[in-house]
């Protein structure tokens, strides 16, 4: 069992930056690969970023590719999800999620363990 707690939400002006942070409980961190997703009103969920269990292959979404980074570090049993140059459209509540594949995946399916999510609001 992996419990996830994201922080690190807020309201931002456009063309500024977050960083969001998920902790993860457990002395497994390190066995399982990380993702964030995010979900506007009315919108499915989708995939924003993903990152192997090692940290050493990542992914992202088309809509965040050069303007979010993802990383993690396992000693602290974190992912995070830089956001650079945010835009209305990225106004949502983000979620990081856990799955136990060895494979990066951007289907909400795979993932085994949520987090509550946090609301990311981008003012235009």
């Amino acid at each position: 069992q992996v419990q996830l707690v994201e922080s690190g939400g807020g309201l931002v002006q456009a063309g500024g930056s977050l960083r969001l942070s998920c902790a993860a409980s457990g002395r497994t961190f390190s066995s399982y690969g990380m993702g964030w997703f995010r979900q506007a009103p009315g919108k499915e969920r989708e995939f924003v970023a993903a990152i192997a269990r090692n940290g050493g292959n990542t992914h992202y979404a088309e809509s965040v590719k050069g303007r979010f980074t993802i990383s993690r570090d396992n000693a602290k049993n974190t992912v995070y999800l830089q956001m650079n140059s945010l835009k209305p459209e990225d106004s949502a509540v983000y979620y990081c999620a856990a799955d136990r594949s060895i494979f990066i995946s951007t289907n909400t399916r795979e993932y085994d363990y949520w987090g509550q999510g946090t609301q990311v609001t981008v003012s235009s």
